[in-house]
């Protein structure tokens, strides 16, 4: 006698809630951020949700406009009843605030002397069901278009045998971004979060060459997002705008530039208390 598979399925979904019930931190802290977005009328586009697998590992690989970019691209799998683990640096962690919130989610520390640990803990995520959530740019896009991305997504996907998910963020640099001040109470502004097809990336593939799609799909998800929002800046607004489209937001170009520029300056500035710790002691 064969079980019935709709035994095998109710199964599922009682385990992946009981899964959810035990998270004490994630979903109050969903929560309070669909409380604070329906208060201040954030209107929140999301597309694609169905390519977010109901079960099992994937990695989600989403563009950076903002400091908000965990919220937004966690909630890409919010419908599908799925909790997504990011992938952060590890300052965040050391956050007397953040840290304690970061951890109690689950997400996962970057430590750029340590990359090791930290790619291995997400392929552990992953291998146990978990999505892990990438921001492969590595840091806030300037220029609010896909910069190059590095091949560790595609790496882990592989390593994993998990599927890659392409997300675009539009929408939330306009409340906190790089170089600007945040709003984070301002109302009524539109965020689109697209979803776009998954990859399955395998060994013996050209990484480099997948990871050039991979960013061509984000960029083709980003320009879409761009281009349907339902919103144009205002004169005195047009910083928040990609350049391609008319605003004054630095080209990629510049953008390079100027992200170089702080590179090299925090290289000086970190030598610089280096060498006081060190005439200290």
């Amino acid at each position: 006698m064969h079980p019935d598979p709709r035994l095998a399925l109710a199964d599922q979904e009682l385990l992946k809630y009981g899964a959810y019930m035990r998270e004490l931190v994630y979903p109050p802290v969903i929560k309070t951020a669909l409380g604070v977005f329906k208060a201040l009328n954030i209107r929140v586009r999301l597309e694609g949700t169905d390519q977010i697998p109901s079960t099992g590992g994937a990695v989600l690989v989403s563009n950076h406009v903002s400091y908000l970019d965990f919220i937004f691209a966690g909630l890409a799998a919010h419908p599908k009843g799925r909790l997504v683990r990011f992938m952060a640096k590890k300052e965040i962690f050391d956050n007397r605030i953040a840290g304690p919130l970061m951890r109690g989610m689950h997400h996962i520390p970057v430590d750029r002397n340590a990359g090791a640990s930290s790619y291995a803990a997400a392929l552990k995520a992953l291998r146990s069901g978990e999505i892990v959530g990438v921001f492969a740019e590595a840091t806030i896009s300037r220029s609010f278009t896909v910069k190059d991305i590095k091949s560790g997504a595609v790496r882990m996907a592989v390593a994993s045998k998990t599927p890659l998910i392409p997300v675009a963020l539009w929408g939330p640099q306009r409340m906190w971004t790089k170089g600007r001040k945040r709003r984070l109470l301002q109302r009524n502004v539109p965020v689109t979060i697209l979803v776009g097809e998954p990859m399955y990336p395998k060994r013996g593939d050209d990484y480099e060459q997948v990871t050039r799609d991979l960013q061509a799909r984000m960029s083709e998800l980003l320009e879409r997002a761009q281009r349907e929002y339902p919103e144009v800046p205002g004169s005195d607004e047009t910083w928040w705008q990609p350049a391609y489209l008319g605003g004054t937001a630095p080209t990629p170009e510049e953008a390079e530039k100027l992200d170089l520029e702080e590179a090299e300056a925090r290289k000086a500035a970190r030598a610089e208390r280096e060498a006081k710790e060190g005439g200290d002691s």
